[in-house]
């Protein structure tokens, strides 16, 4: 088990770092800069050539390159063009939104995939089964940026039952926990919903295997009731599937995720990303494709340790 995780680890660790360079790149030779972000539209040549002297952008690329890697070996992601802060400082605030925003979604989706992935299995070629998929088949071919807007259009719009942007309830001093939860459910309803439907297809005809196999009909010879065999044997061998599907999923989740905190205007890594992207703000796009790299390492990891322990016997050779 050890020496799996390092060979992973090792070679995960290349995969970032060749990410990681390859943003670097082509966001330093994508046409414009900072300096315009900053300066305005119509800056002049001479105020931008002072900007790019004192953010160092006037330095050939490799050198660029080298210095960002010396500064992320002493602990340092440099500084914010945009907003001029510690890029460690802001991504932490915006991290802890992010954190409760996609540990709400992650959760909600993998309980109901569980549950409309048993449903499936056990249902599969009836009616039940087919409803499920065309649910399952709709929204996973929908934008994430379509169901947002639906979600909005009929709960903050026209129903008026919850709020349809931001994190908190700027009409009030002290909002309270309730305030915050309450902007939560339309965007983690919205991951929820694109996530759940690739999970619980998935899920589903990992149940429908199992429930093939010979030792469930050895079971059924003998007696043990179907509810039995159904969470005590196959939803512990169906798990495994599930679990290395979620810690592949990471990146896709990620990427529906910065859509869906543009759209409700969420104030996460997501939509930090986006607006970095949009004002060539290097150092912050960077830190949170490192980030994403590494989120997606350890979900692979993570997701071969829960397969080592629901099945000891598989092999990781």
């Amino acid at each position: 088990m050890i020496s799996m995780i390092l060979r992973r680890a090792a070679s995960s660790s290349l995969s970032v770092f060749v990410l990681v360079t390859l943003v670097f790149f082509m966001a330093h030779l994508t046409p414009g800069g900072p300096a315009y972000s900053i300066l305005g539209q119509k800056a002049t040549l001479a105020s931008v050539a002072q900007v790019n002297a004192r953010l160092g952008l006037d330095q050939p690329l490799l050198k660029q390159y080298g210095i960002w890697w010396w500064h992320l070996a002493h602990g340092q992601l440099g500084y914010s063009y945009l907003l001029n802060r510690p890029v460690g400082a802001l991504l932490w605030s915006y991290e802890r939104n992010t954190l409760v925003f996609y540990s709400a979604a992650i959760t909600l989706s993998t309980a109901l995939a569980i549950l409309l992935g048993l449903a499936q299995g056990v249902w599969f070629g009836r009616w039940p089964a087919r409803l499920i998929g065309a649910f399952q088949l709709g929204f996973y071919a929908a934008p994430p940026f379509f169901v947002a807007a639906m979600l909005v259009l009929w709960f903050a719009v026209q129903l008026g039952w919850l709020p349809a942007s931001g994190i908190t309830d700027l009409r009030s001093a002290h909002p309270g926990l309730g305030a915050y939860a309450a902007h939560l459910v339309l965007p983690v309803t919205t991951v929820t919903l694109l996530t759940v439907s690739p999970l619980s297809r998935y899920f589903g005809e990992a149940v429908h295997e199992e429930l093939g196999k010979d030792y469930v009909r050895t079971a059924r010879a003998k007696g043990v009731g179907f509810l039995r065999i159904l969470f005590a044997h196959v939803l512990r061998n169906a798990l495994r599937p599930l679990v290395t599907m979620l810690g592949l999923s990471f990146p896709y989740i990620f990427t529906g995720g910065v859509i869906v905190e543009s759209v409700f205007n969420y104030p996460g890594l997501g939509w930090l990303m986006w607006r970095s992207a949009l004002a060539q703000d290097y150092p912050v796009l960077i830190a949170i494709v490192l980030i994403i790299g590494l989120l997606t390492v350890i979900g692979n990891l993570l997701a071969d340790l829960v397969n080592g322990l629901l099945d000891p016997r598989a092999s990781y050779e």
